[in-house]
C-alpha cells in the first residue's frame, strides 16, 4: 500500500469514526469448557439463496468500478420477467433438482450456478439460475460472438499503446505489434486478454458502440438478465448477468465451430512485437507460447473448454463443458470462491453429476434465440474515470478496507442523529473519493 494510499485510508477514517464514532470492539467467544480446544475459523457454507437476494441486482460493489462518470447516473437494473425463462421452477432461488435423483454434489461455493445440456436445451440442475451477478471475463463469450459474426479473422491489425495498456489481465500486446483477428480472439479467449478485448471493440466501433452490440445480442438470444459494461468484463455501471444467461451464451458460441475451436486449444504461437524505439533499454519481443487458461480442459476427460473469470466485485466465474458418450454437458458458476476446491474442480463435480443421470432429467430448458424483448438502446454508461490523487499499484482491498473502517457497523447513532451522520458523512467521503484513482483490480 502506497503512502498515498494510506494517506487516503486514514482521511477516510478519521472522517468516519469523527463523524460516526468508533467502532465497539470484537468480544471475544465465551471459553469452553476445560481442555476444550477453540475453533477460530468459519467452516465452509455455500450461500444461501433461497429468499431471492438477488432478483434483480447484483451485490453490492466493495469497490469503485460502478461509479458513473460525472454527468451520468447509474441504470436502473434490467426488468425481471414476469414468467421466468426458461420454465417456471427457474425462476426459484434455491437449489433445484430433478425429483427421485442423487444428492448434488458438495463442495460448491458458487452462488448462483447451471448444468445444462449443450445440444437438447435442458436445465438438468441449477442454483439460483437467474440470480443476477456480475460475470467478470466470461463476458467474453459475448464480445467473441459479436467479433465472429462481424470481424474478418483473417485481416491484420496493428495494436496501439491504448491496446497494450489497456486495464486488467493481458494476453501481452505491444504496440506497433501486428495481429490477426484470430490470434486477438484466441489471446481473447485462451488468456482473457483485456488487451485484445480492446482491440477487437475498437472495429466494431470502440467501446460503446462494442458494448451496445453484445447487449443487443444478448437480448435476441433471450438472456434478460445480462447487461455488459465493457468489453472485457471489467466492472462497471449496471452489469449484470446470471448463470443461466452464461449458458445461453455458451451454447450459442459452442454453435460456432471456430469458438468450439478456440477454447480447446490447449497451446499456440503467438506473436511478439517490435522495440519502442523511444527506449534506449528496449528490445524486440519476440513471439511466444501462448497457453489456455483453463485447467478443466487439461484435467477432464472429454472437456470441451470455457471460460474463466474474476474481479474482486464478481469474484470467481466460470464456464465450462465436456463431452461423454455423444452427450455434452456445460457448467456455468458465479459469484464464487476458490474454498473449498477450485471453480474448475466444482466445474467437475457438478458434470460428473450431470452425466450420471439419464437424458430425461431436468429442470428447465435453454430457450431459442428470438424470444427475448427488444434490446435496451439506453447510452452506455460508463464508469468514471479514474483520478489521480493514488498510485497504480494500491489495491481495491486497501480502498474498502478503508471504506469499511468509517463504516457505520456498530455506530450508536439513531433517528435524526443517524440520517444527519449519513449525510455528512457521505459529503465527506464522497469529496475524498473522488479524489482516489479508482484502484486497479486483480482480474483473470
Amino acid at each position: 500500500m502506497t503512502v498515498q494510499a494510506r494517506t487516503l485510508a486514514t482521511l477516510i477514517t478519521a472522517a468516519g469514526v469523527a463523524l460516526i464514532g468508533a467502532p465497539v470492539a470484537a468480544q471475544p467467544p465465551p471459553p469452553g469448557p476445560p481442555g476444550a480446544t477453540t475453533v477460530t475459523t468459519t467452516p465452509f457454507t455455500t450461500p444461501n439463496t433461497d429468499n431471492c437476494p438477488h432478483r434483480s441486482s447484483p451485490p453490492r460493489a466493495i469497490d469503485l468500478s460502478e461509479v458513473p462518470a460525472p454527468g451520468q447516473s447509474a441504470p436502473r437494473p434490467l426488468p425481471v420477467p414476469a414468467d421466468p425463462v426458461g420454465g417456471g421452477r427457474l425462476g426459484e432461488c434455491g437449489t433445484l433438482a430433478p425429483a427421485g435423483t442423487p444428492p448434488l454434489p458438495a463442495d460448491i461455493s458458487a452462488t448462483g450456478w447451471a448444468l445444462v445440456d449443450l445440444d437438447s436445451g435442458a436445465v438438468v440442475a441449477a442454483k439460483d439460475p437467474h440470480g443476477r451477478y456480475r460475470p467478470a471475463s466470461t463476458i467474453k463469450i459475448l464480445l467473441a460472438l459479436v467479433a465472429l459474426d462481424e470481424l474478418d479473422l483473417d485481416r491484420t491489425v496493428v495494436a496501439t499503446a491504448e491496446d497494450a495498456n489497456t486495464e486488467g489481465s493481458a494476453v501481452g500486446l505491444g504496440k506497433d505489434g501486428r495481429y490477426t483477428n484470430r490470434q486477438l480472439l484466441q489471446g481473447l479467449v485462451m488468456a482473457s486478454g483485456n488487451d485484445a478485448a480492446h482491440a477487437l471493440a475498437a472495429q466494431l466501433g470502440g467501446d460503446e458502440s462494442a458494448v451496445a452490440k453484445m447487449n443487443a445480442l444478448a437480448a435476441r438470444l433471450g438472456a434478460l438478465d445480462t447487461r455488459t459494461a465493457t468489453p472485457s468484463g471489467l466492472d462497471g455501471p449496471g452489469m449484470s448477468s446470471s448463470a443461466y444467461d452464461l449458458a445461453l451464451l455458451f451454447r450459442e458460441a459452442m454453435r460456432n465451430s471456430t469458438f468450439a475451436a478456440l477454447i480447446h486449444t490447449e497451446t499456440v504461437q503467438f506473436p511478439g512485437f517490435p522495440k519502442d524505439p523511444t527506449n534506449p533499454d528496449d528490445t524486440e519481443h519476440p513471439e511466444f507460447t501462448l497457453a489456455n487458461d483453463n485447467k478443466l480442459l487439461y484435467n477432464y476427460d472429454g472437456a470441451l473448454g470455457g471460460k474463466t473469470g474474476y474481479t474482486d466485485d464478481a469474484r470467481q466465474t466460470f464456464v465450462g463443458g465436456a463431452e461423454r458418450g455423444g452427450r455434452r454437458l456445460a457448467v456455468t458458476l458465479m459469484a464464487g470462491d476458490v474454498k473449498p476446491i477450485r471453480p474448475w474442480e466444482q466445474a467437475v463435480r457438478l458434470l460428473d453429476y450431470g452425466f450420471a443421470q439419464p437424458e430425461t432429467a431436468q429442470v428447465g430448458t435453454l430457450v431459442e434465440p428470438g424470444t427475448g424483448s427488444a434490446p435496451d438502446t439506453a447510452p452506455v454508461t460508463l464508469a468514471a474515470p479514474p483520478a489521480d490523487a493514488l498510485s497504480d499499484d494500491a489495491s481495491s482491498s486497501d480502498t474498502a478496507s478503508a471504506v469499511s473502517a468509517a463504516g457505520p457497523g456498530t455506530a450508536a447513532a439513531t433517528g435524526r442523529d443517524r440520517a444527519t451522520v449519513a449525510l455528512v458523512g457521505a459529503a465527506v467521503i464522497g469529496a475524498l473519493l473522488l479524489a482516489a484513482r479508482r484502484v486497479q483490480r486483480r482480474r483473470r
